[in-house]
Formats: C-alpha cells, structure tokens, sequence
C-alpha cells in the first residue's frame, strides 16, 4: 500500500478521554426506560449508540412512528452533547500531538478526523487548542447517519479526502477504531492512550500498535520504505528475460 492520507480518532487518541460514559448512558437509558423502551433491550455495558440503535428497531417493530424515532434520538442526543461539551471544555492534547501533525503535515499526507462526538464539542477541543487547520476534513456524528464502527463514518472521510482505502491508514485508541478500519480492509494502528489495552485493541484487529503518537512518522515512513522496496523488487527483470 501507499500511504496518502492518516484519519484519526479525537476523543483518546489526539485528546485526554475525560468523559463521564457511565452516566451519560445511565442518563440515556432512563430517558429510553421513561419514554416506553423495555429496560430488558438496554444495558450499561453498550454504548448510547448501541442503545439507541436497539430503541429504533424496537419503534418499527412496534409501530411507532417515524417522528417518535427522531424525536427520541434527538433528546438522547441532546443529553450526550451537554457531558462532552463538559469534558471538551476541560480536556487536553495528548503530549507530542502538535508535533506529529506537523511532521505528517511536512510530510505531504492528506489528514481527516473522524469522531462519534457532536460538531460541538469537536469544534471546542480543534479551536481551543488552534489544530483544525491540519485537517482536511472533520467528520462528526452530526454527518453521517451510521457512526464508527459502522463503515459509513470513515467512508465519508475517504471520500473528501479522494483516496481510497488502501492508501489510508486509521489512527485511534479503541476497539471501535480498529473494527472500523478492519470492515474497510485499511491498515488499523492502535494507541493504548484512551478506553482499550494493547490487547483489547489487537483483538479487534490493529495491524500495528504505537504507545506514543510521536512513533506513527516512524510507522508511516517505514511502511512506505517497505513499499519502495517492494516496488523495486517487482521491477527487476526475472532471469532470462530480455
């Protein structure tokens, strides 16, 4: 493969994971429980993603109507925006974080992010710390009707970014992230900075792990080492050829 683009996780990877998760899905799955959803289809071990997707299979097997679906997901959104706002607002970057954009930035490679948080609080942390400018496109959960690890969140990434797959590489600190890249066939590189371990996030398939964001250059230049080399292989002439 030739590496061209790098997409990131926020949350964990590029930024101190602080968010309060177990509440805000004890906070969702009461809202859930209160508007009908039977407490048997939810669980504090899923995400409020996972919950919500089972409360929407649940509206259409039920016959409940289209607005009740959106109007549920809507304030289950509204309850999760108001906690990563919270932690937006007190988080920090994950040491050697500006550097390494710099150095990938030098290194002429197209750069997205893509994150299950809201527009918002995505907004807050790239401002706050003056590092939007070194993406090439931000994808949040406002944009895509299917987040992480649903392939449609880093597709539409790809997309902007105008490579394919195969030339990119996903960057992130959970499992999440790698089943993410794994469902595209991408190459996952997992950072044990956030939510998962090294093993946690080897079992959900990262080809390759960093323990510091400073060591993915090296990464990135020894892959495309590994490739020029390759390539110079195949262009020998095989013996006897003319």
């Amino acid at each position: 493969m030739t590496v061209k683009a790098v997409i990131f996780d926020l949350d964990g990877t590029l930024s101190t994971f602080n968010l309060d998760f177990r509440t805000v899905r004890t906070q969702v799955k009461s809202f859930l429980e209160g508007e009908g959803v039977p407490a048997s289809l939810l669980s504090l071990n899923e995400s409020v993603f996972e919950m919500l997707r089972k409360t929407e299979e649940w509206a259409e097997n039920t016959g409940r109507p289209a607005q009740f679906i959106e109007e549920v997901k809507n304030r289950a959104s509204v309850i999760l925006e108001k906690h990563e706002l919270e932690a937006a607002s007190k988080t920090n970057l994950l040491p050697g974080v500006v550097e390494t954009l710099k150095v990938l930035g030098d290194m002429e490679l197209k750069m997205g992010l893509c994150t299950i948080n809201s527009e918002k609080s995505v907004s807050c942390i790239l401002e706050r710390f003056g590092i939007e400018s070194f993406f090439d496109v931000t994808i949040t959960r406002n944009q895509v009707a299917r987040v992480k690890p649903h392939p449609e969140h880093i597709e539409a990434a790809l997309r902007v970014l105008g490579v394919s797959p195969r030339e990119a590489i996903v960057v992130g600190d959970s499992g999440v992230d790698m089943k993410s890249a794994t469902e595209l066939k991408m190459i996952a590189v997992g950072l044990p900075t956030g939510v998962s371990t090294v093993e946690q996030l080897k079992n959900s398939g990262a080809n390759y792990i960093v323990t510091s964001i400073l060591d993915l250059p090296v990464l990135i230049l020894k892959m495309k080492n590994r490739e020029k080399a390759s390539h110079k292989r195949s262009e020998k002439p095989r013996a006897g050829a003319l």
